[in-house]
């Protein structure tokens, strides 16, 4: 599978990730049958600025609910005012509530 393939495939899944919930890197990436690839799912969201139909990159973050990817959204506190805009509370950089709003793909689709 090439690269552009597999981010197309990440790209697919975050698409799917409903407002107000948000998923983790590993998550998608066991989801896609590639569970050791979790940083591969993180370059694919750095590049997702460019993909159409628009990616909601916010709705993705670390295994511990850590906006590990803020630094990728042109200022440092963008991703958190977009997931603030779903209704999803941050504090300190971190998703709170993080357990009850995690979508996993591999239960959810």
């Amino acid at each position: 599978m090439d690269k552009l393939s597999f981010y197309e495939q990440v790209y697919q899944v975050v698409r799917l990730i409903p407002n107000g919930r948000v998923s983790s890197y590993g998550a998608i990436a066991a989801y896609l049958g590639t569970r050791g690839s979790s940083r591969m799912v993180g370059y694919a969201m750095n590049a997702s600025h460019t993909a159409y139909p628009k990616v909601p990159a916010q709705r993705v973050v670390n295994r511990n609910g850590l906006l590990s990817g803020k630094f990728h959204f042109g200022s440092a506190d963008m991703m958190q005012q977009l997931l603030e805009n779903e209704g999803i509370k941050v504090v300190d950089d971190k998703v709170l509530d993080f357990k009850n709003i995690f979508w996993d793909p591999s239960l959810e689709l």
